[in-house]
């Protein structure tokens, strides 16, 4: 009996080992199988874009493997979303995502797929001040300007990087604490929203200051308020929404890297690793910093709990404003 029984848990234990060495045999090859994709969710020209390239040539030297951006658009970041979170969890595809990640699930209810149930964070790049901005040739000078205009139940307008978007929502929130309208112009990324921003088509635009800053530096628009609880570095005469007469307004843009949710913990804890040395390294840093963003950087768990605060926050925005989706 007791050696039936001493052969039968060597069965299991040999088969238990036999079914993990697949994993453990993927996490010890990777990442000389095959490239890397990182799947920028927004289309080319946007912050997502740049933050994904900036990731994957710093990441391609690190780890000596080519890492390939692919952007996929649509949906508010949901159609590269749901790729990712749809593909094989072998350490070769991941998501770079914007904070209408933290939006979708709210203002989509029927999405491809569950947030938190079919994806992994890896790490969150940063955050960054989202800026409200107009053509330096529109008649709007101050921040006050455009909300005077909107209680004189003038038509004032604005662009965001799509329907739903963060910019969206806190132009939404800000309408209703303010008590006025204004009418949303909704873009496919930031590139196309900055293309009609600096033509002067769309009078106002609120993006990152990623996407923002370089028509600031280069004189074509005017920056009139951030939307963080403290003034931009990079923007340090541009006043906060907070400091106009909205306390404790604040709405900041954020980046994050994600995996499919059953990829191997080990490729998960190896990636994580191999990212926040990117964002030590002095160039990526700088690159970052310059277009406004803060680098965070830390622990899946971290990512993780930040992106989960951010759903509930704006779940709360989308129903109390009534937000729906196109």
């Amino acid at each position: 009996m007791q050696r039936r029984t001493f052969k039968a848990a060597l069965c299991a234990t040999v088969a238990l080992a036999a079914l993990s060495v697949p994993q453990w045999a993927s996490a010890q090859a990777w990442p000389t199988k095959q490239p890397i994709k990182m799947v920028a969710v927004f289309p080319p020209g946007g912050s997502v874009d740049q933050v994904a390239r900036i990731l994957a040539q710093q990441l391609s030297v690190q780890i000596g493997q080519s890492v390939i951006v692919e952007n996929r658009g649509g949906a508010s970041g949901a159609i590269g979303t749901a790729a990712v979170a749809q593909s094989a969890p072998d350490g070769y595809t991941f998501a770079v995502v914007f904070d209408t990640h933290g939006v979708n699930p709210s203002l989509n209810p029927h999405l491809p797929y569950d947030t938190k149930k079919d994806l992994v964070p890896l790490v969150l790049v940063g955050t960054s001040p989202m800026v409200l901005a107009t053509h330096v040739n529109s008649e709007y000078k101050t921040f006050k300007d455009v909300v005077d205009a909107a209680k004189a139940k003038k038509n004032v307008s604005f662009g965001s990087i799509s329907n739903g978007s963060l910019g969206h929502l806190a132009m939404a929130l800000l309408g209703k604490e303010a008590n006025v309208e204004w009418t949303h112009v909704p873009y496919k990324g930031g590139g196309p929203l900055m293309s009609d921003a600096i033509s002067g088509h769309v009078p106002l635009s609120i993006a990152s200051v990623f996407v923002t800053k370089p028509h600031i530096d280069s004189g074509r628009m005017r920056p009139l308020a951030v939307t963080t609880s403290k003034r931009a570095a990079d923007l340090p005469n541009v006043p906060t929404v907070a400091e106009n007469g909205y306390p404790g307004f604040e709405a900041p843009a954020w980046w994050a890297v994600l995996a499919p949710a059953k990829t191997s913990p080990d490729i998960v804890k190896r990636m994580n690793d191999e990212l926040n040395k990117v964002l030590k390294n002095p160039d990526v840093a700088k690159k970052l910093d310059a277009q406004g963003i803060d680098v965070m950087g830390g622990t899946p768990a971290q990512a993780g709990a930040f992106i989960d605060k951010q759903i509930a926050t704006w779940a709360k925005v989308v129903k109390d404003n009534g937000i729906k989706a196109d």
